[in-house]
């Protein structure tokens, strides 16, 4: 029985030494794929020194007080990589790979604030950054010292990397929900989590609409001629109970005087708004005039009886 029970160890042993080669390889793979997809020179620029890669637990290593924005989404790794030219300075590319390509638009989106320049499946490029997102990457190149030679790499560098991603990526779905009139789309905002919420319109100190990883949440402002832009959110929950339960609790907090009507004025004079339809949660912040925030409320929810699951 001792031999039996000595043999059925070595063959766990066994077993569990060959899962956690398997997961170094898998590991292995997904960082090299990521160096697959940045060259290393371009016009000139040679990549220097050695590459460095940063998972969930030593993002922080890196980006410092920047990791909770990505932590709030499905981040898994990045890879980082040097560029040099002689009398030019450093020009860096941070490859992040965000999990999936909703969370990848979304960190991009996160603080959109230009033009596409035509890279991946949507980008900008300001004062020696350039940012944009394909697939399930969300990509930045930054030039230490932007000048005419700093500016091209980084476009050129951009658009090698693009290209090296093989799948083209989806936005998110809920995006189609948002009503097209007046909206301002710089402004549109992909999350999951409070902290993301409280960022781009603080709501509550409490967590008042449930938010967390297995909510999707897209906020957007619409232009209010002569005054403040009104805000439209929208939060989808893992099945409709949840988000009855949501709503019962943020009207709750942070509009009891509205009770079924689910309108009402609030202290800053505007309007607040919000219904639930089937599992998403729709509230319009901040409208001047009790009909905008209806209107603006009733076409969204049209627009998810129509599109959104």
């Amino acid at each position: 029985m001792a031999g039996e029970g000595c043999g059925r160890w070595k063959i766990v042993r066994e077993m569990v030494a060959v899962l956690l080669i398997l997961l170094v390889a898998v590991v292995s793979s997904s960082g090299a794929e990521m160096q697959r997809l940045v060259p290393r020179e371009v016009a000139g620029w040679k990549a220097s020194g050695e590459d460095r890669t940063f998972d969930r637990k030593t993002v922080f290593d890196y980006l410092d007080g920047g990791a909770e924005v990505y932590l709030a989404y499905d981040f898994r790794r990045l890879l980082t990589r040097h560029f040099v030219k002689p009398g030019q300075g450093r020009v860096i590319a941070d490859v992040f790979d965000m999990g999936s390509s909703k969370d990848a638009f979304g960190i991009f989106s996160f603080e959109r604030e230009g033009k596409d320049v035509g890279i991946g499946r949507d980008s900008e490029y300001a004062a020696g950054l350039l940012r944009f997102w394909k697939g399930t990457y969300f990509v930045a190149v930054t030039a230490e010292r932007e000048t005419p030679s700093s500016r091209s790499v980084a476009i050129s560098l951009g658009r090698a990397i693009a290209a090296a991603i093989s799948a083209s990526g989806e936005r998110p779905d809920l995006l189609a929900a948002l009503p097209g009139s007046n909206l301002m789309p710089l402004s549109v905002r992909y999350f999951h989590q409070a902290s993301s919420l409280d960022y781009h319109y603080f709501v509550a100190d409490q967590n008042i609409l449930n938010l967390s990883k297995r909510t999707e949440a897209v906020i957007a402002r619409y232009a209010v001629k002569g005054g403040k832009p009104c805000v439209l959110l929208l939060v989808r929950y893992p099945n409709a109970a949840a988000a009855r339960g949501a709503l019962r609790k943020f009207v709750a907090a942070y509009m009891p005087e509205a009770g079924s009507k689910g309108i009402t004025r609030t202290e800053n004079g505007r309007w607040t708004a919000a219904r639930c339809k089937r599992r998403v949660v729709v509230a319009v912040f901040d409208s001047p005039a009790e009909r905008g925030a209806r209107s603006l409320l009733d076409a969204a929810v049209a627009r998810l009886q129509r599109r959104i699951q």
